[in-house]
C-alpha cells in the first residue's frame, strides 16, 4: 500500500512539472549585440527560458519565420509562433493563450523604452501581430 502511495505520489509530481514547463523557445540574436543579452535575461526573469543561439544571418532567419516585414534585431521562435524584437512578457502570454491564427508578434526596430532596451512602462509600448498574410496590424500597447 505505501509503495502503491509513493508512486502515485511521483506521477502526478511529474505531471504537474511537465504541466509547469513553458513552451520550448529559441531566441536568435547576433553574437555581438548587447542589447539582445539583456533582452534574453529579461525573458528568463520572466519564466521564458529560450535557447539561445547566435547567428550572422539574421536577415536570412527573418525571412524564415515570417517577421522581416516588423524586423528588429534578435528574433524568437515560441510555441509555433514568431515574436521579433523587444516584445513585452505580457504580450508573448496573450498570444500563447489566445493561440489566434497569426504568424506572430513584433515591436519592429529598437525602442528605447522596450525591455532590453530601456526602461520600460507597461502599457506604453505599441506591439504589432504579423498575419499570415505577411501584413501587420495592431496588436495592443504593453
Amino acid at each position: 500500500m505505501l509503495n502503491r502511495h509513493r508512486m502515485f505520489i511521483a506521477t502526478c509530481l511529474a505531471l504537474f512539472a511537465a504541466l509547469a514547463q513553458a513552451a520550448p523557445a529559441k531566441l536568435y540574436k547576433s553574437a555581438s549585440c548587447g542589447c539582445c543579452a539583456e533582452y534574453a535575461s529579461y525573458l528568463n526573469a520572466n519564466g521564458i527560458r529560450p535557447v539561445v543561439e547566435n547567428r550572422e544571418d539574421m536577415d536570412a532567419i527573418k525571412q524564415q519565420h515570417g517577421s522581416d516585414i516588423a524586423a528588429s534585431c534578435h528574433t524568437l521562435v515560441i510555441g509555433g509562433y514568431t515574436v521579433e524584437g523587444h516584445v513585452p512578457v505580457a504580450a508573448i502570454r496573450k498570444l500563447l493563450q489566445e493561440k489566434p491564427a497569426i504568424r506572430g508578434i513584433a515591436v519592429p526596430g529598437m525602442p528605447a523604452d522596450s525591455p532590453g532596451m530601456g526602461e520600460h512602462k507597461t502599457g506604453t509600448l505599441p506591439v504589432v501581430a504579423i498575419t499570415r498574410d505577411g501584413k501587420t496590424q495592431d496588436w495592443g500597447k504593453y
